[in-house]
């Protein structure tokens, strides 16, 4: 009797916990080993295997084959969002952007006149600082659908970027014609006019946001940084708590959240607990509250990042600073910032005065012989920030705020002067191949905490800084701080404004035009100038 040959048996589809240990492994970058793992699901015709292989392929340098199964399962759902944006997601977090271009551009080979594709290449090619090849792709994006809301709005972003703003905003202007009521154009289109300056007109731009999705956490959190800017701190603090709706932010119970104070409410005997919530410069900027806390009797335990800890622990009043570890006990708890909105209605709006921050006195002493002792000026130098490319919002901030070391060759020329480099992370490298005439004296190596650095700080005569976390530590010292900043700058420096309310000894020298820093550089050179000519 002939026997029939049987035709093999469909591949299993994975259970759900084999497809999230999958996808966490993709996520830690791990593609080799992952597409191996679901070799043996590979024919089951589940789609989600099938994505989380298409990414994998495109980790390991296989855009053409990712493209095909990308492109497989978006034809399918037409309406959908391209699985290549989860891909670039995934990518974005890894800093692996280019490997998320190729499988952009593969999947345009395929299936060309799919927009959705333009549009997630676009958006990465913004983040990318692609800026020009951005705008053609994302009009390419237009072309093919040109009542994509979506689109548009990605290209008023990229626009924006390079520095078009005019043109940004007639592309929204064009989308809010045809539909008045879209909250996000409304939101971004606030956004760019706030970054402008034109603050009512931004702040009407948020309120019509608002009345259309009056419960969407960032339109609010954006709102709230936009009447920051304007100086109208009172409703700019109360709307800001709306962040703590948004993933990432504090996971205390909202019902112990330290409430706003009144000009003589007492805090005798209650514990507050106040946390770390986002960068180092916000930390430092708001460590000013907790003298005022202490003041009306509170016990303060601050929750801190290590490269505060011993800076902390000399503020004048303080109970307990801890790193890491388990929730301690407290009666109330207060993101670092919240405070300016708990003190908003009382004297303290501000805080306590500069300085509140000091420095370890033997360590000063020890410092101080880092620095050349020849009697000129010595300038601590800071031209870069912290570049993160693993989130997209702060590297493009980065990216706006950082400069190259090159483009400081205007100081090499000071008489006078003495450049000390305070440059940390990834900028520091270009002091590899600084300015033929620049000499940068350079005592990072001995720098590991913010502690040390303020100790260095108190032997400099001035810090020349863009808009990092150092330029906080100096002003909270009550040291003379010249800051680089950018056009749009952040909210706390105010608008056409040279100096600060938060740091009296700061002078701000901000760009005219985006992107650029050559005159920012030339007027910081001759505000050196003339301080090395006074001491001379």
């Amino acid at each position: 009797m002939t026997r029939k040959a049987s035709s093999p048996a469909p591949s299993a589809a994975p259970d759900s916990a084999t497809l999230r240990r999958a996808l966490s492994e993709i996520k830690a970058g791990h593609f080799e080993t992952t597409l191996h793992a679901l070799a043996p699901h590979a024919g089951s015709g589940e789609k989600s295997v099938e994505l989380l292989r298409a990414f994998c392929l495109a980790g390991i340098g296989k855009p053409e084959q990712a493209a095909e199964i990308l492109c497989r399962v978006a034809q399918d759902t037409p309406t959908a969002v391209h699985p290549l944006q989860d891909l670039s997601d995934i990518m974005a977090a890894l800093d692996r952007r280019p490997a998320a271009i190729a499988a952009c551009r593969a999947a345009l080979a395929l299936t060309p006149q799919d927009a959705r594709i333009y549009d997630v290449l676009g958006s990465v090619l913004t983040q990318m600082g692609l800026f020009d090849d951005a705008v053609e792709t994302l009009r390419q994006s237009i072309t093919l659908r040109p009542n994509a809301t979506y689109s548009y709005n990605l290209l008023a972003m990229a626009l924006t970027e390079r520095g078009d703003m005019a043109e940004a905003l007639t592309v929204l202007e064009g989308v809010l014609a045809e539909n008045p009521d879209h909250a996000g154009s409304l939101s971004n289109m606030g956004c760019i006019l706030a970054g402008e300056g034109r603050f009512e007109e931004a702040l009407d731009a948020y309120r019509r946001a608002i009345f259309y999705r009056p419960t969407d956490a960032q339109i609010r959190l954006n709102h709230s940084i936009t009447l920051l800017k304007a100086g109208r701190y009172a409703q700019g603090w109360a709307e800001h708590e709306w962040r703590l709706q948004l993933p990432g932010h504090s996971s205390l119970p909202q019902d112990r959240l330290l409430p706003s104070l009144g000009p003589d409410t007492d805090l005798t005997g209650q514990r507050i607990l106040v946390t770390q919530e986002e960068g180092l410069g916000d930390t430092l900027m708001y460590l000013r509250y907790v003298e005022p806390l202490v003041r009306r009797g509170a016990y303060v335990h601050l929750w801190v990042p290590d490269t505060l800890e011993a800076l902390c622990q000399r503020i004048e009043g303080v109970g307990t600073v801890q790193v890491g570890g388990d929730v301690p006990p407290y009666d109330w708890h207060c993101p670092f910032i919240s405070l300016p909105r708990a003190f908003a209605a009382t004297p303290d709006a501000m805080g306590a005065p500069v300085p509140y921050l000091k420095a370890d006195p033997e360590k000063v002493q020890a410092f101080a012989k880092l620095l050349p002792d020849n009697h000129k000026l010595n300038i601590g130098l800071i031209w870069g920030g912290a570049p993160r490319p693993n989130l997209i919002g702060p590297h493009m901030v980065d990216r706006r705020r950082s400069m190259s070391l090159q483009t400081l060759e205007p100081l090499s020329f000071i008489p006078g002067i003495n450049l000390i480099s305070l440059q940390k992370g990834p900028y520091a490298d270009q002091m590899l191949d600084p300015p033929r005439d620049m000499t940068l004296y350079d005592p990072t190596d001995d720098l590991h905490t913010m502690d040390d650095t303020a100790a260095l700080m108190m032997s400099l005569d001035v810090i020349v800084s863009v808009d990092t976390s150092s330029v906080h530590l100096a002003g909270a010292l009550g040291k003379p701080v010249i800051m680089m900043d950018r056009y749009d700058n952040c909210w706390r420096w105010l608008h056409g404004q040279s100096t600060s309310l938060w740091y009296p000894a700061m002078h701000i020298v901000r760009q005219t035009t985006p992107r650029r820093w050559d005159d920012v550089v030339q007027k910081v050179a001759h505000r050196l100038r003339t301080m090395a000519a006074y001491r001379a």
